[in-house]
């Protein structure tokens, strides 16, 4: 005699429920990966540092919060002519694009939590640099000098080229007030880095070029110098 059809029919339902259990488990992991990733985006901040003996500045990090605020801070010479050190702070906001490229580089780079550093002692040492990311909750912290993941690259090349227009203001503040002659080789090099790309948010550094600019006791040249600066600054590339 055959066999009742509910037995016959069973190993299937549990077969086809099995699936349909495993494709939500699936499903499942996969909406809660895509969470993580938003959450981390929308709550975590990223911050590098690097520290460089013998170097001007010898310090700085910046840190870029969910928003895009960042908060800039260094260790470094007061002047060219001077060994005196003095610690500098400065907050701006970044532009959109800049920010959400950070924060993807920093969700493909795993937010730092695994190994960062190449391990190749060969290497030149340029300078002991340090990712950081931290939510509130979390926190993953990576070491390096040089990183083979592009991933690394891309954002220490992005954070070294935000950190060196942070330094031509804070350089730009200085001689504006006590060196007025100073300023136009600082702003000749300056042009120069940010027509080949070079430097990145060059907006941030705007208001003391727009100062220099005004300044009547500025030379004419020096002053159409900041000028030129700040139109860079309005092209696709200036801002980013």
């Amino acid at each position: 005699m055959s066999a009742p059809l509910h037995k016959i029919l069973a190993p299937s339902r549990r077969t086809a429920v099995s699936g349909v259990s495993a494709a939500l488990t699936i499903a499942s992991l996969i909406l809660v990966g895509s969470f993580s990733v938003v959450h981390a985006a929308a709550n975590g901040t990223v911050t590098f540092s690097l520290d460089f003996p013998n170097s001007d500045p010898e310090h700085y990090s910046i840190s870029v919060g969910p928003d895009g605020h960042v908060k800039y801070e260094c260790s470094a010479r007061i002047s060219a002519e001077s060994e005196d050190r003095d610690v500098y702070a400065f907050e701006f906001n970044l532009t959109e694009p800049t920010r959400a490229l950070i924060f993807q580089l920093a969700a493909e780079a795993k937010y730092f939590s695994g190994k960062v550093d190449s391990g190749n002692r060969k290497l030149a040492f340029t300078g002991a640099k340090k990712l950081v990311y931290s939510d509130g909750e979390h926190q993953n912290a990576a070491q390096y000098n040089y990183s083979a993941q592009p991933a690394i690259q891309q954002l220490t090349t992005l954070f070294q080229s935000l950190a060196s227009t942070l330094e031509y203001g804070r350089r730009l503040s200085h001689e504006h007030r006590y060196q007025k002659l100073a300023l136009d080789d600082e702003l000749k090099s300056m042009e120069d880095q940010a027509r080949r790309g070079e430097l990145s948010e060059l907006d941030a550094v705007k208001p003391i070029l727009q100062k220099i600019y005004d300044d009547p006791a500025v030379m004419n040249v020096i002053r159409a110098r900041a000028l030129r600066i700040m139109d860079i600054s309005k092209s696709p590339t200036g801002s980013q």
